[in-house]
């Protein structure tokens, strides 16, 4: 059996490889600079020199609130070519299963909580997401299409916020978590005794470990199949505030957090209804608090390590 893993050098794309090395699984893990998928004629070959059984598609554009709001076009239009171009792809290969990974922002700002899969598109999107939250909408609309006009047996996941290593740790373009890794470190390496954050930190938010979504993606190609998109969280939540005390905290960091509010707060709560995954068997293993202290630990090392290749 041949699996192939788009978006393999991203944080979830590693994920997910390095959970099937984990269970002894050959599978091929590659990214946008093995292929690049928003180029139609280089996305049709590479599918057909492969030939995979199986694709787990977590090839994506993705930004926190300041990229997704200051460039929307190329969050909605690259993330689309890579959507038609890839499922275009495998169905010409004949691939018999593709779990194609969204985003829990699909749904509306305002929408009932905790938020299950069928309200979806029953409300107004958060704006300064939409671009990429109606690109994934579009994913999630392919994949049911494919299955009803071709009998594909493909299917959608819908994680909530991730984290983990080999995430996007920019000051500017990150999403909450490495953001605040950031920010508190080079607090502390300057002597800084403020740090800066963005919003009200009243907004709540649920985080999941990325090695939990890997395991649920190989969980869910083993045991679900149906044209309904699936949730896939931890089904708790916390204040963003809650969020950067605990950081703070395991990082050492003893001074001051400033919220500036002229910044977008985003959707005001966002957490998932996880039932049906757990029906199905499934649930996370990794606590929030034991999740930072891994991801704050693999950035350490890895922000040492290229200080120590810099000075060589």
């Amino acid at each position: 059996m041949s699996i192939l893993v788009l978006g393999g050098t991203g944080m979830v794309g590693s994920a997910v490889s390095r959970e099937l090395k984990y269970k002894s699984v050959e599978h091929l893990a590659v990214g946008s600079r093995t292929v690049d998928l928003t180029d139609r004629n280089a996305t049709f070959e590479f599918l057909s020199e492969q030939k995979p059984e199986i694709v787990i598609d977590a090839a994506a554009l993705t930004g926190g609130i300041h990229a997704n709001n200051s460039k929307p076009v190329d969050f909605l239009s690259r993330n689309l070519q890579i959507q038609t171009n890839l499922f275009d792809a495998c169905h010409a290969v004949n691939v018999q299963r593709l779990l194609f990974l969204g985003s829990s922002c699909i749904y509306p700002r305002d929408c009932k909580q905790p938020i299950q899969e069928e309200f979806l598109m029953s409300g107004i999107l958060e704006g300064t997401n939409s671009a990429y939250a109606i690109a994934k909408i579009a994913g999630i609309e392919a994949i049911r299409s494919y299955r009803k006009q071709f009998s594909r047996k493909w299917i959608s996941v819908m994680p909530t916020n991730l984290y983990g290593p080999h995430d996007n740790f920019d000051n500017k373009s990150s999403h909450v978590i490495p953001g605040m890794i950031n920010k508190f470190h080079r607090a502390i390496t300057s002597n800084q005794n403020t740090v800066e954050l963005w919003g009200t930190g009243t907004t709540r938010r649920e985080f999941m470990h990325v090695d939990d979504l890997a395991r649920a993606v190989l969980f869910l190609l083993d045991n679900y199949d149906n044209d309904m998109h699936l949730n896939v969280g931890t089904g708790n939540d916390v204040p963003i505030s809650e969020l950067a005390r605990i950081i703070a905290s395991i990082m050492g960091f003893k001074g001051s957090i400033v919220w500036n509010n002229e910044y977008p707060d985003g959707t005001p709560r966002k957490l998932l209804d996880v039932s049906r995954i757990s029906e199905l068997g499934w649930k996370p293993m990794i606590t929030l608090e034991d999740g930072l202290r891994e991801v704050i630990a693999w950035y350490l090392n890895s922000h040492d390590s290229d200080n120590q290749n810099k000075e060589a």
